[in-house]
């Protein structure tokens, strides 16, 4: 038997035009792995796991087909999951995958246990963002009022486009999938509700290449048997302490006192929990928004050390600084402030930040204060990860002028790190 929303719930409401607000969440299929399958097609319906760089066997794998099309090349001449050696974890799956349990974030030695006998290929960001691009430039055309959510996902306001009403939403959603298809060759999974929050939930009840439809009476039948983890917003500790508490589905959440909550969570996260149980989200589709940070990081295969492996890690330090640049100058932003990320072998992490005296895009001067940044931490032990961050963002052309000494001088941190780190030995320098 369905529940209607509760009074107070201002989602399923009509529009300010009268029509039944629309919020639909679009979430490409396995992205990662599906737009390596457009390349190479011979691996559709096996498993396929795609994570970390491009690796020596990768290399040795094209060179030996020179210019040979990649979908002639021998599905027995890729490598496999139980020949990979090192650290990295998978970015996505081929269903066939997940299927014996691979899911994302998973490291790949960890996976290699669960299906050997996947085909293991390498991220190739280029090409993802171009496809991320393009779905996202065939979506707008449908329907503009478009919220970018990440690399394979969005929100749109499907309330007041032409057919975003007709049986739920549902004919908009396929013309969406149909079009996006067309375009790239990829599938995407769409739920359509009266708000974001039950959008995003019900956008993977029917993968892949599914639709899935929730109005205001499905709460109870659709909503509430679900896991309370399936919330945006509900991480792991809160779901453990849930747990703990005896509460697993979002049907038992929906049932407790919001002032128990409020007594376990807090104020702010024991109301919204107790509104989120109920369906309730009025955040708007938000169409333009200015990023906070641009970053670029990567895991190494091994530990490098920053003596014995000098070179190689200031190879990487400067691509990634370049990378920085790049994203910079290609979304139209200039940075303040530039920090950096260590990951040490012991999984401890390390960052630290230096302000610029003025607003910058140019790889040079970014390199110049992401290396002010290693002067002042320990580099006696081995590394996982570097990354470089840029920060206090502003479009390029709107940037105010500064006037500060060079360079500026940091809350505490850079006045007392030992002289010994100040003069510590680094990557070799841009010359």
């Amino acid at each position: 038997m369905s529940t209607p929303f509760p009074p107070g719930t201002p989602s399923p409401g009509p529009s300010a035009g009268g029509d039944i607000r629309r919020i639909a969440h679009l979430d490409m299929d396995a992205f990662f792995a599906s737009v390596e399958l457009l390349r190479y097609p011979q691996l559709k319906g096996l498993p396929v796991v795609i994570g970390g760089g491009r690796r020596t066997v990768d290399e040795a794998l094209l060179a030996s087909h020179g210019e040979r099309a990649l979908r002639f090349i021998p599905v027995a001449e890729f490598p496999l999951l139980k020949d990979y050696v090192g650290r990295g974890v998978i970015t996505t799956a081929t269903y066939a995958a997940r299927q014996f349990g691979i899911g994302s974030a998973m490291g790949m030695m960890k996976a290699a246990k669960l299906c050997p006998q996947a085909i293991v290929l390498p991220v190739d960001f280029d090409e993802i963002r171009r496809f991320s691009r393009l779905f996202k430039s065939t979506i707008a055309e449908v329907a503009p009022l478009m919220q970018d959510r990440g690399i394979d996902e969005v929100y749109i306001d499907f309330t007041g486009v032409p057919g975003g009403q007709r049986e739920g939403g549902r004919a908009l959603a396929r013309l969406i999938q149909r079009a996006i298809f067309e375009k790239t060759g990829l599938t995407c999974s769409i739920g359509v509700a009266p708000n974001k929050l039950l959008a995003k939930m019900a956008s993977e009840f029917n993968k892949p290449n599914g639709i899935s439809i929730v109005r205001e009476a499905d709460l109870q039948t659709l909503i509430w048997p679900l896991n309370v983890r399936k919330i945006n917003g509900i991480g792991p500790k809160a779901g453990e302490k849930l747990a703990r508490l005896g509460i697993q589905t979002i049907g038992e959440l929906a049932a407790l006192d919001r002032q128990f909550l409020i007594s376990q969570f807090g104020k702010a996260t024991g109301a919204w929990m107790h509104e989120v149980a109920w369906g309730r989200d009025d955040s708007p589709v938000v169409t333009e928004s200015e990023p906070v940070s641009m970053s670029r990081e990567t895991t190494f295969e091994r530990d490098l050390h920053a003596v014995r492996d000098k070179a190689e890690l200031g190879a990487i330090f400067t691509r990634l600084c370049e990378q920085v640049a790049a994203d910079l100058q290609r979304k139209g932003y200039v940075a303040r402030t530039i920090g950096i990320k260590l990951r040490y072998d012991d999984f401890r992490i390390a960052t630290r930040d230096q302000t610029a005296p003025a607003y910058t895009d140019d790889a040079r001067t970014i390199r110049k204060l992401a290396g002010l940044c290693l002067k002042r931490v320990p580099l006696e032990q081995r590394l996982r990860l570097l990354g470089v961050r840029a920060s206090a963002l502003v479009k390029a052309g709107e940037a105010p002028v500064h006037e500060q000494n060079w360079p500026s001088a940091q809350s505490g941190r850079a006045q007392t790190a030992p002289e010994s780190i100040a003069s510590y030995p680094l990557f070799p320098s841009w010359s």
